[in-house]
């Protein structure tokens, strides 16, 4: 895994690099680069043209988990730490919830994940330690995830202690912010669902602001960032009394 996520960190720096690079980089042969190289393609981390390794473009989220792909696993390792064995939770979509999704049925045992992503369901269904609950409704393409009232009506049915979200953009005022409506209304169902509602996002995201309003400060308990978050943010954070883990 450790090396896995070295070659998307180079590919992520250079946007693109040849396999003798990789090689001699990470002192391996290039038979066991190349084969490394397959299993990231499969996961749509990255793509290969002509003996490279090429970054993804594009905005879906295959393409969104190559993107600052080392600190969003950062923060998912640490957002994991929170979970317990045995225990139900729920986990929204997003690139940097779909990696601790991975970690968490990579790490916990018996962990049942309560979500509107078939993308995260798809992206962890290799993995045996834990269970998928999909939360049905009107099915977003674009983004892989579920919406609407039946989902509304079906998370009703579940109260869990931690929900952990993801957010595109950040205002002093608003809160969180969303790009889409009905996913922003997703996760406030998810907040009455859960005792805790945890926000994984990396730093990038508190200099972008959203068109509609996800969730606000209130209703956070916890922030999981990197280091690179912003003076301003942190204060208005702990102002707010929401904990705040810096990766």
């Amino acid at each position: 895994m450790e090396r896995l996520d070295e070659i998307v960190k180079l590919v992520s720096e250079f946007e693109k690099i040849d396999v003798n690079t990789l090689s001699d980089k990470l002192k391996v042969s290039k038979v066991t680069i190349r084969k490394d190289l397959d299993k990231l393609e499969m996961k749509g981390l990255l793509h290969r043209e002509h003996g490279y390794a090429v970054l993804n473009s594009g905005d879906d989220l295959n393409v969104r988990l190559s993107f600052h792909y080392d600190t969003k696993r950062k923060i998912a390792q640490e957002a994991a730490k929170i979970v317990a064995d045995n225990e139900t939770i729920i986990i929204e979509s997003g690139s940097t919830c779909a990696l601790l999704a991975e970690e968490i049925c990579r790490t916990k045992k018996n962990v049942k994940i309560i979500t509107n992503s078939y993308f995260i369901a798809d992206y962890v269904r290799k993995v045996d330690s834990c269970k998928i609950i999909l939360l049905g409704g009107e099915f977003q393409n674009d983004s892989q995830v579920t919406v609407g009232p039946l989902l509304k009506e079906m998370i009703q049915f579940f109260h869990v202690e931690h929900a952990f979200v993801g957010t595109d953009g950040y205002d002093e005022e608003l809160g969180f912010t969303g790009k889409d409506l009905m996913r922003s209304e997703v996760v406030q169902y998810m907040s009455e669902a859960s005792d805790k509602m945890i926000v994984l996002t990396d730093s990038s995201k508190f200099d972008k602001r959203g068109t509609v309003k996800r969730f606000g400060l209130r209703q956070v308990s916890q922030v999981v960032t990197d280091q690179a978050i912003p003076t301003a943010a942190v204060q208005r954070l702990k102002a707010a009394n929401i904990k705040l883990t810096l990766v």
